[in-house]
């Protein structure tokens, strides 16, 4: 059964492999909605105060030839996982060679949204969000070991990780899935503000620096709102992150909906 305790070993492996297609279509249409509140136009974004284009149900970062950012470029990685599933991308993905993000710029990407290769990007996008969801799982599925590896203390993380995705199926993992598709692993060394990151592996650690009686969804949730407001707090003033601060903390309430 996905939903028991599995070894560490196991427990990453269990996650794609035993999800059934309900459930992970189910997930897939949370993440979609914490991104794009379910509307098809939002798969192909371009935020303000944002160097970078991010696209389908995760909004998956994409860059051009050379750009170099803190934050994990992924729509490449889709494009591969496409292929890989016998997935036919659209003609002008497909010859792209390198695959690099075409728009020099959000300006240049906002006269292009209504145009052939955007409008075609969203319709492929939204044919294809099953495939996306199970892209994002995979991410889960791999991130236990790296993260184990980064903490000091990996048998607290890993028993955390365990118990959040067992807790309430499928709520538990889907709040796994859609933190580390939202914000990450927490293990890469550029994705850090004065040394402290704000993924899933700094979330784990402040529910094991901070104990507490409540169900085990309320702690990884209000440890996930702390986490982000550290990271507002140690951004540079330049990115104004807290204008994002009140939507992240509505996305990680859904974590542990109506009490646990």
């Amino acid at each position: 059964m996905l939903w028991c305790l599995w070894t560490p070993l196991h427990a990453a492996e269990s996650l794609a492999g035993d999800l059934d297609e309900a459930r992970a279509r189910w997930i897939g249409e949370r993440i979609f909605a914490n991104e794009c509140n379910l509307n098809v136009r939002c798969l192909t974004s371009w935020n303000a105060g944002e160097d970078f284009p991010s696209l389908g149900i995760g909004h998956f970062i994409w860059y051009r030839e050379g750009q170099q950012e803190r934050f994990r470029e992924s729509f490449p990685e889709l494009l591969r996982y496409y292929e890989s599933r016998g997935v036919m991308l659209p003609d002008w993905l497909r010859t792209m060679t390198p695959r690099d993000q075409p728009w020099p710029d959000r300006e240049a990407f906002l006269a292009d949204l209504d145009g052939p290769q955007l409008s075609g990007l969203r319709t492929f996008l939204d044919e294809t969000r099953d495939v996306q969801a199970r892209f994002i799982i995979r991410r889960l599925q791999r991130a236990l070991p790296s993260i184990s590896a980064h903490s000091e203390e990996p048998a607290a993380v890993e028993s955390l990780f365990r118990r959040v995705a067992a807790a309430r199926p499928p709520l538990g993992l889907y709040a796994l899935i859609d933190y580390v598709n939202f914000k990450g692993e927490g293990v890469a060394a550029g994705e850090r503000y004065r040394g402290q990151g704000w993924g899933l592996l700094q979330v784990l650690e402040y529910m094991h620096d901070n104990p507490s009686p409540s169900p085990v969804l309320q702690r990884f949730s209000e440890a996930a709102a702390a986490v982000l407001a550290r990271r507002v707090e140690n951004a540079p003033p330049e990115r104004g992150e807290s204008r994002w601060l009140a939507g992240w903390n509505n996305r990680v309430e859904t974590y542990w909906p109506e009490g646990d």
